[in-house]
């Protein structure tokens, strides 16, 4: 009889015992792999920050608005290189709940900024560029709701109105755009400003914030601190701050992920910890004459410690895999209905990665006390307990 099939033996000797504790493991790395993904989806705009790239914005909020005058202004900056501002759309197709991530851009400026995220084809760029009421549509937007170039779609906003009342602007899907980096999401699509700025009847020539890029990352808290005092003790003060600052600030705003995660999960590992550890303790405790007789049959102390050690193990992974394997399952079906709030929320080779470390970590730590104390049992006390 291998060590394999006696880990296997042991393990499953009580099946109600085993599939509660199994159930167990896997509630936690179920819980593990899809707060994993949250906050991996959260942070994933601190991983494409370029690294010369600052954002400018209101100081009072990054809601409130800036002038379009702004910008001439902030170009004109020694160590300024190229500078493009957005505003916030609001949009949704054909009803509120299908929200749109829209945003009205300068398209050459915006163009050049992020040709280090985006890449468009050069027809798409022109056709973007000289159809006003064109827009550029992101790959997985485009996929997500079975678009194609040359629609004609109607977008609304829940924020602006048009001239005429109405809340619905007709555009016509020019391009589409994929992403160079794999943690780029492109669930959005850009609009012209200057288009949307003439037909819009509320707060006209002004932007939400402005994105510029400085000929090098040395000269970013000179330029910085150069943009904010220009426009100190004006009616629209500015702050300014590095793209992963801005993008981490903007993550906060829900809450400390990263806490929250940490903290759900440590408190799902700890209590399952104890009530596997406790467990395997009682488990390995019933099979101590069972312990000796192997020992009078010539197994070694550390073969008794390999197998114990190879049960919890086992246990945490037979129990963890599908744990993390429904964790994907969970994420890959809400990707529909949460991808418009938390793009990217998935759960990653990274991720699933993290959890089997974890898996032997933990069959390890519920493993050990109770192995080393069948280690160090002599045969004599072993054959002596009933």
């Amino acid at each position: 009889m291998n060590d394999l099939l006696l880990i296997r033996k042991n393990l499953f000797r009580k099946k109600l015992r085993a599939i509660l504790m199994l159930f167990s493991i896997l509630i936690a790395f179920l819980i593990f792999g899809v707060l994993a993904g949250f906050e991996r989806a959260f942070n994933a705009g601190e991983d494409v920050a370029a690294a010369d790239r600052l954002m400018v914005v209101n100081k009072i909020n990054f809601t409130q608005p800036l002038p379009i005058a702004y910008v001439n202004r902030v170009r004109a900056i020694d160590g300024v290189r190229q500078v493009t501002h957005f505003n916030w759309f609001g949009g949704y197709y054909q009803e509120p709940k299908n929200f749109l991530i829209v945003m009205a851009v300068e398209p050459e400026s915006y163009m050049q900024v992020y040709q280090d995220q985006i890449g468009i084809p050069g027809d798409a760029r022109q056709a973007f560029i000289r159809e006003r009421t064109g827009v550029l549509v992101g790959e997985s937007m485009l996929k997500k709701w079975g678009w194609k170039v040359g629609d004609r779609v109607p977008i609304m906003s829940n924020i602006f109105t048009q001239r005429n009342g109405s809340r619905t602007w007709d555009f016509t899907i020019m391009g589409t755009f994929a992403a160079r980096k794999p943690s780029v999401d492109t669930n959005f699509m850009v609009l012209q400003y200057e288009y949307f700025n003439e037909t819009q009847n509320l707060g006209r020539d002004l932007i939400g914030w402005m994105a510029l890029n400085t000929s090098a990352p040395s000269q970013n808290d000179r330029v910085a601190k150069a943009i904010d005092q220009m426009f100190a003790n004006s009616l629209y003060e500015t702050s300014t701050d590095t793209e992963k600052a801005f993008n981490k600030a903007f993550a906060a705003q829900l809450g400390n992920i990263a806490l929250i995660v940490a903290l759900v999960v440590g408190a799902a590992f700890a209590t399952i910890l104890m009530i596997v550890g406790n467990t395997m303790v009682m488990a390995v405790r019933e099979r101590t004459r069972e312990i000796g007789v192997l020992k009078t049959l010539g197994f070694s102390g550390r073969r008794i410690l390999r197998l114990i050690l190879g049960e919890a193990v086992l246990l945490a992974l037979l129990g963890g895999l599908p744990g993390i394997a429904l964790a994907a399952l969970f994420a890959a079906a809400m990707e529909t209905s949460v991808g418009n709030f938390i793009p990217g929320f998935a759960v990653t080779p990274g991720i699933a990665l993290k959890a089997m470390l974890l898996m032997l970590g933990f069959g390890l730590a519920t493993g050990l006390i109770p192995a080393i104390t069948a280690m160090r049992l002599n045969i004599a006390t072993a054959l002596g307990r009933s």
